[in-house]
Order: C-alpha cells, then sequence, then structure tokens
C-alpha cells in the first residue's frame, strides 16, 4: 500500500541528505565511506530538486523514475558494506540507510497529484 503522498515524500528526501551530511561526522567516518556519504548527500539533493513533485513544476526528472533510481540505490546501500568489506558503524549505517530508502520507494506514491485546480 502506497501511503507516502509525493510532498511528504519531498521532505522526507530533504532528511535524507541532512542524514547522509551528518553521518560521517557523527560516526567517525573517513575515506570512501565519508565520501561517498557525502556524494550521496550531494545526489541526492540534485535529484530531489529537479524532481517533479506536483503538476505544473518546470523540472525534468519525473517522479516515477525518481522512484525507481531511489529503489537502485537503496538495494546497492545494503550490498556496499559487503562489497567494500565494511564493518561496525560504517556497516550498520548504510545498512540502514538502504533499508530505509527501500521502505519509503515501498510507502511512496510515485505518481504526480492532480492539480486543485482541476478538482
Amino acid at each position: 500500500m502506497r501511503t507516502i503522498p509525493a510532498d511528504t515524500h519531498r521532505i522526507l528526501d530533504i532528511a535524507t541528505v541532512i542524514v547522509f551530511v551528518v553521518a560521517p561526522l557523527a560516526l567517525g567516518m573517513t575515506g570512501l565511506a565519508a565520501a561517498l556519504s557525502y556524494l550521496l548527500a550531494m545526489v541526492h539533493l540534485a535529484m530531489t530538486l529537479t524532481t517533479r513533485f506536483s503538476v505544473g513544476q518546470s523540472r525534468s526528472v519525473p517522479l516515477r523514475l525518481h522512484g525507481a533510481i531511489e529503489c537502485a540505490v537503496g538495494i546497492g546501500l545494503i550490498a556496499l558494506p559487503w562489497t567494500l568489506r565494511w564493518h561496525d558503524a560504517t556497516r550498520g549505517f548504510y545498512l540502514s540507510a538502504g533499508a530505509v530508502i527501500l521502505l519509503v520507494w515501498a510507502l511512496s506514491a510515485y505518481r504526480v497529484p492532480a492539480s486543485r485546480a482541476s478538482a
């Protein structure tokens, strides 16, 4: 059941960006783990700013494509700790981030709501 509307999803995306920025500092990540977290924050912010969340927006990324990319990223984040043999807090962070992104993906309604003017 897809219960998270597009407007709420946009807010959750901004929260995700903040988490990816704060995590390396809070968890003491360095090197590739920290760089990847900052890169994910930038990419997630760019996706959020370019996604068409409502009718009339002239943004270039359709909401359904945004959802497909989030699904792929969630799966990738879950696989990453084993691929790179990360342990402890870094592994936990990337596993948790992937799981949360997949949960939000599963619960989000990836369709642009109808305009209020046409209702």
